[in-house]
């Protein structure tokens, strides 16, 4: 019995925020129109799968998402690495990345659209940028927590070449820090599609724009949970993949 409490006490959570929701616009606390019900999502999701927006939404949305994925936490992986092994080259970047750290990924979009124009490589710019901070920190410290005795246990079994310490010492010692920046990344990826693709790139925000315009509510939450759905699996995914990577240390 103790076993069920946990998914027992979710399940009723989550009923009764459902139920909250459902009361507000039925009540008339808020217009439908500005929030509707979780009883008005299922035909209105209906409508976009028949009508084949849905579909495309996500098509897009994804494609922009795991490009830019892999590109900003590469991007950051490398660099994060690089900067890690190295104290000048920790201490020459020390400036520039307090300057650029702290600058949005929304703050980029002019820049994206100058640079790239209206399509999908000034989303996947977008998405990377906002990937890359993360992914580098997490790089840097871990590189930079790897104990020092296992390093000196690398001198003495030969393995004194840059090449071998990362490859033997220091990427196995940080993968952990390294895939929980990735894993946080999957989630800031899905915060920037919107930003990315509000600017009129086809995807989830440029359809949650248009939705917004109309006052279609019912659309713009349709997406949203969607987003939410798709980051749950993939989450689950790289849990997966991250117990299957680190399976050394069970």
């Amino acid at each position: 019995m103790t076993s069920l409490r946990a998914p027992a006490l979710a399940l009723a959570g989550l009923l009764a925020f459902l139920l909250l929701w459902e009361a507000i616009p039925f009540l008339g606390l808020v217009n439908p129109a500005f929030l509707p019900g979780p009883s008005a999502l299922p035909k209105a999701f209906w409508r976009e799968v028949t009508s084949g927006a849905w579909l495309s939404a996500i098509g897009g949305s994804l494609g922009h998402y795991f490009t830019g994925l892999v590109v900003g936490a590469g991007l950051g992986i490398a660099s994060g690495v690089l900067v890690g092994m190295s104290r000048t080259a920790e201490e020459a970047t020390a400036w520039v990345v307090r300057v650029l750290r702290p600058i949005p990924g929304l703050a980029w979009v002019p820049f994206a659209i100058i640079w790239f124009g209206v399509n999908p490589s000034a989303a996947v710019f977008i998405i990377a940028i906002g990937v890359f901070w993360i992914v580098f920190f997490a790089a840097q410290g871990g590189i930079r927590g790897v104990d020092r005795d296992l390093i000196e246990v690398a001198d003495a079994f030969g393995f004194r070449s840059s090449w071998q310490r990362l490859s033997k010492i220091l990427l196995p010692a940080a993968m952990p820090g390294i895939l929980v920046g990735v894993r946080t990344a999957l989630g800031q990826a899905w915060m920037a599609v919107v930003a990315a693709e509000i600017f009129g790139v086809a995807g989830v925000g440029q359809r949650m724009m248009q939705a917004s315009s109309l006052l279609a509510t019912d659309i713009v939450v349709i997406y949203m949970l969607t987003m939410a759905a798709l980051y749950g699996l993939l989450d689950t995914a790289f849990v997966a993949f991250q117990g299957w990577v680190l399976r050394w240390k069970a």
